[in-house]
Order: structure tokens, then C-alpha cells, then sequence
């Protein structure tokens, strides 16, 4: 991969710069815990001109097995967080972020983590960590969260800082809406999205006075594309409109497909929130190959008409934006659980520039500064 327009690229966050002795787990988990992953960060500019990223910690079970049981953690309405136990012979841990239980004909996991969200302040170039702010730690308090809040996603509206996140429960894998006045103390909205409908990003501005988001629903089976198509069958991100950003109206029109032509062979889904430049609005993605249990995740982008957004002006899915780099992570090479994956969740303008944030490995903070020029119609 040719990766010369990258100008500065580093991990900023890691899960050693996690402090568990705050850890909301606190209330009512006796058994000893570690950081699994600090990564996927929602990313913002604050009022004081600095970046805020809004990490997503995987806090996870030193030890997951006991007396030939899986163990994962749960919230519970009334007795705080706790742990359910699962025979082992009942389970499938192929995959190390979670299990399966299989006495169900359908697929139904549990978690070997849960997430919980942790602002962490940076330098207004996103080189240095200037506050981890642990007095406003995102955690679960209801039912459908019962299993963490992952992948935030932050937009700037209407002079108010919109959060999306998803949230996961026996109840369903759903879209929770959260908003601050300061892009620090979030209340939350409640759910925008419904079952298994994810990776909901908020366009960072009206079109024809209406609000705009892509999202990505998934489901349990796919049919197949026709033969000669130049599209994959499976998961892809979608566009929905919205009068007031609670309610959404799905557009009837498909939007963004993997392509036959493309590295990814497994699924898409969203990144970054669109952001709107000189040549339209541009938006940041993951694409899927598949290899292995989990597939190697790459960054795209597109561009997108201002007027209509449907209307892909620029699409560049065949070399990636960014891919997982080896070199970041040596000096937490002993952490690294998953290989060959990213998983672009945050950008912000800096002069010239885009700072993009990412989740390197599952594990840790990527921040990248590529140029605004780059992500041109015209460039060749």
C-alpha cells in the first residue's frame, strides 16, 4: 500500500493509559479485570479549540473460565454489573471477543467484554493527550445496554454535539442517540434505530432542510445478487432522512454496495460522519475481506453530492485509504489479540488538513493527518 499522503501517523491511546481504579465495573465485579481494547473513538473539536476523542474501553475478565464455565459481564437493572456463567461444553470461543452458545438454532453470543465510554482530551492537533476525563465516563443504565455501549460516532449540529452509539443486550443490538451542549456531559436521547441497525453516522449539516445519516442494518440471511451485478450481496450502508433527528425515514433507493471489483468481499459500513467540503460530502468507510474468523478490515471514502447525497460523485474502494500498520504497535505487540484490522470512527478539519481517528487492532488510538487536498474529484 502506498501510504505517502499520510503525514503523521501514530497511536495516541493505548489500553496502559487506562486507569481501571475508575472503572464503572466497579459496582459489582469482585473478580480481577484488564483492558481488552481502548479504541474505536468517536472525534470532535471542543469550544477551547481542542480535540476531544470519546474512546471505547473493552474491559474484559483476567480470567473468562472457571470450573469448565465461559464467564462474561453483564449489567443488570437492579444489582449493578455482574457475571453469567456457561458451560463450556455448551460454547464456541473461536472467535476472542466473544462466544457463542450453542444450544440455540440460531446464532446467540454473549461478550468476553464490556464497553463503557472514556473522554480523553488531546492537543488541537491530536499529537498529545492533554485529560482523561473520568468524571464523565459513558456507562450503561438501562436494559438494552446491558452488554456495553460501543463504536461512538460524533457530529457537530445546530451548535450541539450529537452522539451515536450502539448498544447491545438480549434485547436487541440498537442505535442510542446521546447530545452536549459542550461535547463533554452527554444526556442521552434514547434509541433512533432499531434491532441490529448499526454504525449510524450523522451528517454534519442539513440538506434540504433535513437531517441525513448513513447507516448499515444487518441481518441473519442475504440473497444472492444477480449473476452479472457488479455488487456483493450482503451487509452495505444505507441513507436515512430525518425532520427532528429521532425520527427516520429509510431511503427506497440502495445506497453504498461492495463491488465485486473492491477488496471487500464480506461487508461494509460506515466510519467517519460525512463532513461537507469544496467537492462535496465526504465520508470515510470500512470494507471487509474475508480471511480468517474475523476478516481484514480497511478504510475507503467517497464523495458525495451536496444536494443528493445518494449521488456518489467519487468512490474509491480498490486501494485503501488505511489499513492496519504492524510498525504502530510494536510496543504493545504483547496486547495484540486480532491482526489486520482498522476501524475508522472519527475526523476533524486542522487547517489544511483532516485529522482522522481510527481503532488500530481492536486494541488501541490511531491518529492519522492526511490533507484536505487529498480527497479530491479532481486529484488522479
Amino acid at each position: 500500500m502506498n501510504n505517502n499522503f499520510i503525514q503523521t501517523d501514530h497511536l495516541i491511546f493505548t489500553p496502559d493509559n487506562v486507569d481501571l481504579s475508575h472503572s464503572p465495573l466497579r459496582n459489582g465485579i469482585k473478580d480481577g479485570t484488564y483492558v481488552l481494547g481502548a479504541f474505536n473513538p468517536g472525534l470532535c473539536r471542543l469550544p477551547n479549540g481542542n480535540l476531544l476523542m470519546m474512546v471505547r474501553v473493552a474491559e474484559a475478565l483476567i480470567s473468562p473460565v472457571v470450573n469448565d464455565h465461559a464467564h462474561c459481564i453483564r449489567w443488570d437493572n437492579e444489582k449493578g454489573y455482574v457475571t453469567d456463567a456457561w458451560p463450556l461444553a455448551n460454547v464456541s470461543m473461536s472467535d476472542p471477543r466473544k462466544f457463542k452458545i450453542n444450544a440455540y438454532g440460531f446464532a446467540v453470543y454473549a461478550l468476553t467484554s464490556l464497553s463503557w465510554l472514556l473522554p480523553v482530551e488531546l492537543t488541537q492537533d491530536g499529537a498529545a493527550i492533554l485529560h482523561i476525563h473520568y468524571d464523565k465516563i459513558i456507562a450503561p443504565q438501562q436494559s438494552n445496554q446491558e452488554y456495553g455501549i460501543e463504536d461512538p460516532r460524533i457530529s457537530f449540529l445546530d451548535e450541539k454535539y450529537y452522539m451515536t452509539t450502539c448498544c447491545v443486550s438480549a434485547e436487541r443490538h440498537s442505535t442510542m442517540l446521546y447530545v452536549a451542549q459542550d461535547g463533554l456531559n452527554y444526556s442521552c436521547l434514547g434509541m433512533v434505530l432499531d434491532h441490529q441497525n448499526k454504525d449510524m453516522l450523522l451528517f454534519e449539516g442539513k440538506i434540504n432542510n433535513q437531517y441525513y445519516a448513513l447507516t448499515r442494518p444487518l441481518g441473519e440471511c442475504y440473497f444472492a445478487s444477480a449473476p452479472a451485478t457488479e455488487f456483493h450481496p450482503g451487509a452495505a450502508v444505507q441513507m436515512a432522512s430525518s425532520p427532528d433527528l429521532l425520527h427516520w425515514k429509510p431511503k427506497d433507493e440502495p445506497f453504498l454496495r461492495a463491488r465485486r471489483s473492491s477488496l471487500s468481499n464480506v461487508k461494509i459500513g460506515g466510519g467517519t460522519p460525512p463532513v461537507l467540503t469544496e467537492d462535496g460530502w465526504l465520508m470515510l468507510y470500512h470494507g471487509v475481506e474475508n480471511k480468517g474468523e474475523v476478516g481484514i478490515y480497511r478504510t475507503f471514502w467517497a464523495l458525495l453530492d451536496k444536494n443528493d447525497p445518494l449521488k456518489i460523485l467519487r468512490l474509491e474502494d480498490a486501494a485503501p485509504l488505511l489499513e492496519a500498520n504492524a510498525s504502530l504497535s510494536k510496543g504493545i505487540s504483547h496486547q495484540v489479540y486480532l491482526n489486520e484490522v482498522v476501524f475508522t470512527t472519527g475526523i476533524a478539519a486542522h487547517g489544511d488538513n483532516f485529522i482522522i481517528a481510527s481503532g488500530e487492532l481492536d486494541l488501541a488510538c490511531r491518529i492519522s493527518t492526511i490533507s484536505k487536498t487529498y480527497f479530491s474529484i479532481t486529484r488522479s
